[in-house]
């Protein structure tokens, strides 16, 4: 097995980090403060390549590969994983229309979302009553002659009241997961209503809203893949998401632990650095060889994307080990600060709120076990 990156994957990687490093950290925690949406930074990252990290040069993306995208997110969520989380989303609408759309679409959003044209992208599937489960969806999209008419509602939907590109979900027949269909919705079309930004625990300046659709009228070749194929198209941007949930979940351990050893390294205690009792250093040694594992999970998903292999299970236990991982190392990052760390003058108290969400969306941690034992079922079976 060989972990040595290679050359576009380093110079992705390093692309990211100084941007992270010189553009977004020093606006993080301000941002959080004013649950403010960063929209100038999503034009300069679409400048950068990491709007469409994996997708085709023709396009305006990278072309540098699931690797090279899982290493950018790493770089950006450990800066702000608010900002991350609408990088995500926007690379995984790109990729889902590169992947099933047609040559005109491609041509007209694909671009947008991975020039920052579009400021980003917004992934519409979650429902009021319909969040693990999509057959429950309950939005419709009628077809009228040249067009679909789109009404219902939708919620928890990132970069909702910025997004210039949407792929929504809607029910076109039946029943359950069948009937569903994928459609590509533009920022402003009549019809679609923005609903208030959500007031968040954690990725505050992240825009988090509900949207409702009253005889939403797009036209009719805005169809994403063939009708009745939603659910599959759900499925498979799912699996490639979670490899991205896992990279920003990394991305914030990360932060955690070098803001944690940075602290103990400077507080005293009983006349010594704190750093020096066996304790703090065991919670660290901890904290680093749970990051290790999780990395090693994710980019191993990322390379069976990358190559082409299923990777829906190996997906599934790096976003489950990954964010369970942040959750705990940020935990841990708190702890070690003692009362610092309840206050936002240490950015630990940012990344326990952030790395929170992280076991809930882009299907929660008992979604990803009943993943995980289905596939295992299979191999085994």
């Amino acid at each position: 097995m060989n972990f040595e990156l290679t050359e576009t994957q380093t110079l992705i990687r390093d692309t990211a980090r100084k941007f992270a490093r010189e553009r977004v950290a020093p606006l993080a925690r301000t941002l959080d403060r004013e649950e403010r949406f960063p929209t100038d930074l999503f034009k300069e990252l679409g400048e950068l390549g990491l709007l469409g990290v994996n997708l085709p040069a023709r396009y305006g993306g990278s072309e540098a590969g699931a690797v090279s995208y899982a290493l950018a997110m790493m770089e950006m969520a450990a800066a702000d994983a608010s900002t991350s989380v609408a990088m995500a989303v926007t690379n995984m609408c790109g990729e889902l229309i590169n992947a099933f759309g047609t040559d005109a679409q491609r041509e007209k959003y694909v671009t947008r979302l991975a020039s920052g044209e579009a400021i980003a992208g917004s992934f519409a599937l979650s429902e009021p009553h319909a969040g693990s489960d999509p057959g429950a969806l309950r939005t419709t999209a009628v077809r009228r002659g040249d067009s679909w008419v789109l009404n219902g509602s939708k919620q928890w939907i990132t970069s909702g009241a910025y997004a210039g590109v949407l792929v929504v979900w809607a029910r076109t027949s039946g029943s359950g997961n069948k009937g569903l269909s994928c459609f590509i919705v533009e920022g402003g079309t009549k019809g679609l209503i923005i609903g208030k930004h959500e007031d968040k625990m954690g990725l505050r300046s992240s825009n988090t809203v509900g949207l409702t659709f009253e005889d939403c009228e797009i036209p009719a070749e805005n169809l994403l893949g063939a009708e009745g194929q939603g659910f599959r198209l759900a499925m498979v941007a799912l699996d490639g998401g979670r490899i991205g949930i896992a990279a920003q979940a990394c991305g914030v351990g990360r932060a955690a632990l070098e803001a944690s050893v940075a602290y103990v390294k400077d507080r005293k205690a009983f006349g010594q650095a704190i750093g020096e009792f066996q304790g703090p250093r065991f919670m660290l040694a901890d904290m680093k060889t749970q990051l290790d594992a999780a990395e090693l999970l994710t980019l191993r998903a990322a390379v069976m994307k990358e190559q082409g292999q299923p990777f829906s299970r190996e997906a599934s236990m790096a976003k489950l080990f990954a964010s369970e991982m942040s959750n705990r190392v940020a935990d841990k990052g708190v702890q070690l600060h003692g009362g610092y760390g309840y206050i936002d003058e240490f950015p630990v108290e940012r990344y326990f709120r952030d790395a929170r969400v992280q076991t809930i969306y882009e299907g929660t941690s008992e979604v990803q076990r009943m993943v995980i034992a289905r596939e295992s079922f299979k191999l085994l079976g």
